[in-house]
């Protein structure tokens, strides 16, 4: 049971949806594409060569596939599902070509070092059936994106109230400068890795730009990405309370804010920075003193 415990919320998210009267169909359709996906593209390649780095390309492929069926089966607003539909699906293939660009070049030979982190909390919980457990960690990457991850697409999709609400447009505006920020940030990274790469330097501590705000303002952005995904859906939400069970529409409702829990977990604890932050300090020497004087998540000014 302790390798199955994983899979439950998410099953539960999807039971959710499939129980819904509006999101049902949609959430059918999403689902056994997001598994067959997986299955495809992460689960078979897991158990052909025992790494599981093959998630990087079929979660955010999943994330695209999510547009894709928004796109083409919700009954809402046309102009709100275009909107939804092409965030998610920008924000899939944007991820998922960068992916497939680091197969082609022969990256995911090696495994990423957060699945190698995840491995020593196998051990330390007592799972030592490594095969299994990867093979059950690609399903809950899976069925998160047919569950939680797409709340906030299939309830935008469904509202067909074409008017604009000023918490949708709150959202966009927190999308835009999330992603901006999460660029910069990722150009920062990429500019200093190439000025230490020409003066000769390794294992140096990126701690410029927005890198001296936070640890990880990629993570970061990423989450915020996901709450403007959540503020901009709570509209449609609302719209779905005539149509739906009072008890399904109140758990819609929790299933929308567990996204943002869901995220922060991953990228604070579970693929994001605790692992980084574990190999950090092995190979940099100076990662300690950035870790004093950095806030790990949550930009903030420097500690002196």
């Amino acid at each position: 049971m302790k390798y199955l415990a994983p899979l439950i919320p998410f099953l539960a998210g999807w039971a959710l949806l499939l129980l819904s009267d509006t999101l049902s169909t949609i959430a059918l359709v999403n689902g056994v594409a997001q598994l067959v996906l997986f299955a495809l593209v992460v689960n078979l390649p897991i158990w052909r060569t025992g790494r599981m780095s093959y998630v990087d390309i079929g979660w955010p492929l999943g994330v695209a596939v999510i547009g894709i069926v928004t796109l083409s089966l919700s009954e809402g607003s046309w102009s709100r599902v275009a909107a939804v539909s092409g965030v998610y699906i920008f924000i899939g293939l944007r991820m998922g070509l960068a992916a497939l660009h680091m197969w082609r070049r022969g990256h995911l030979r090696v495994e990423f070092p957060r699945y190698e982190y995840q491995k020593l909390r196998w051990h330390r919980a007592g799972k030592t059936n490594v095969p299994f457990a990867m093979q059950v960690e690609a399903t809950v990457q899976g069925l998160a994106n047919a569950s939680y991850l797409a709340f906030p697409a299939l309830i935008m999709g469904s509202n067909p109230n074409p008017s604009v609400s000023v918490l949708e447009i709150v959202g966009l505006a927190m999308w835009i400068f999330a992603f901006a920020m999460e660029s910069v940030a990722d150009a920062q990274k990429l500019a200093f890795l190439r000025r230490m790469k020409k003066a000769g330097k390794k294992n140096e501590v990126c701690n410029v730009g927005l890198w001296r705000y936070s640890r990880h303002p990629n993570y970061f952005s990423e989450w915020m990405v996901w709450n403007a995904l959540v503020v901009a859906s709570i509209p449609s939400w609302m719209e779905l309370r005539s149509a739906e069970h009072p008890v399904v529409w109140a758990l819609l409702g929790a299933g929308l804010l567990f996204v943002s829990r869901i995220m922060y977990a991953t990228l604070v604890h579970y693929t994001g920075a605790v692992p980084s932050e574990h190999f950090s300090l092995q190979k940099r020497p100076k990662y300690e003193e950035y870790q004093r004087q950095t806030n790990r998540f949550f930009p903030g000014p420097m500690k002196r």
